[in-house]
């Protein structure tokens, strides 16, 4: 018979020490400098490639460094199709250079305005009054003019239609104008 292994009395618990909490110093303050160190490599970076952009031209030919959005959007529209295109009229490499301008054209749907931006490629339409309230004639009068700006809309001026800039060619301008005379003009978007 195998002898029992005596029995040893359990030490008496022994009570943990009353301490003062520990306060790790000096952690967040590394996190924060490693956090700034970094955005300053990222800031440096892209400061670098923007001037090797500027430097190399790659911002298209006839744009300038510090041109605004509507400058590049009007640059490119130039380079893209050599002025607004009038409806199946479209520029040829070897055609004469057309004359852009700027045109003010008083839309008479102010919320579709309204969705307009600077950029933004619209057709425009000209619906004919018509005496009788009958059918009306409508015509495209220019497709995929560029919109230069959309001015702030007063709330007074919302029954006579919105104004809109549009860069177009000369002649295209000339026939706005005087479709806006006896017609109703609307935008549809491209």
């Amino acid at each position: 018979m195998p002898v029992p292994a005596p029995v040893v009395a359990a030490p008496a618990p022994c009570g943990v020490p009353a301490f003062d909490p520990l306060r790790v110093r000096g952690g967040g303050h590394r996190l924060r400098r490693a956090l700034l160190r970094r955005r300053r490599a990222v800031a440096a970076g892209l400061a670098v490639t923007a001037a090797a952009l500027a430097a190399s031209g790659a911002g298209g030919p006839g744009v300038a460094a510090g041109a605004g959005a509507e400058d590049r959007a009007e640059a490119a529209a130039r380079a893209a199709a050599g002025g607004a295109s009038r409806a199946g009229a479209g520029a040829r490499p070897g055609a004469q250079k057309v004359e852009l301008v700027t045109a003010p054209v008083r839309i008479a749907d102010v919320a579709t305005v309204r969705l307009l931006r600077p950029g933004d490629r619209v057709d425009v339409i000209a619906a004919a009054h018509s005496p009788g309230g009958g059918e009306s004639d409508a015509r495209v009068l220019a497709t995929e003019v560029l919109v230069k700006s959309v001015p702030r809309a007063l709330e007074s001026a919302a029954d006579g239609g919105a104004l809109v800039l549009l860069t177009v060619a000369r002649d295209v301008a000339a026939e706005l104008a005087g479709a806006s005379t006896n017609s109703r003009l609307a935008v549809t978007l491209c």
